[in-house]
């Protein structure tokens, strides 16, 4: 979900994420239209494309009840495990 800017309130699936820049895709989130120039594999015109999202701008969503969640770790069987915060709930890694 995303939490300050054009697009908040809105919420997507994560694309792609970039952790040098700190930054995330999200499907849905910041499009913008680009002109692009006719090519040999495809024409020209108009083309909607989602950008970056800087990550302090991006929260998680809880799986029960679709609200904000804050996101937690610990140990379990020498295992670093992921937990929502609000619910106790295990994240499953995709």
């Amino acid at each position: 979900m995303v939490i300050s800017g054009k697009d908040k309130g809105k919420s997507g699936s994560i694309l792609s994420v970039y952790p040098k820049e700190n930054r995330a895709i999200v499907k849905g989130i910041n499009i913008v239209k680009k002109h692009q120039k006719p090519s040999k594999q495809g024409g020209g015109g108009i083309v909607e494309k989602e950008l970056s999202v800087h990550i302090s701008n991006l929260s998680f969503i809880s799986i029960k009840d679709g609200k904000r969640t804050k996101i937690g770790y610990k140990f379990e069987n020498n295992k670093k495990i992921r937990y929502e915060k609000k619910t106790g709930e295990m994240i499953k890694n995709v």
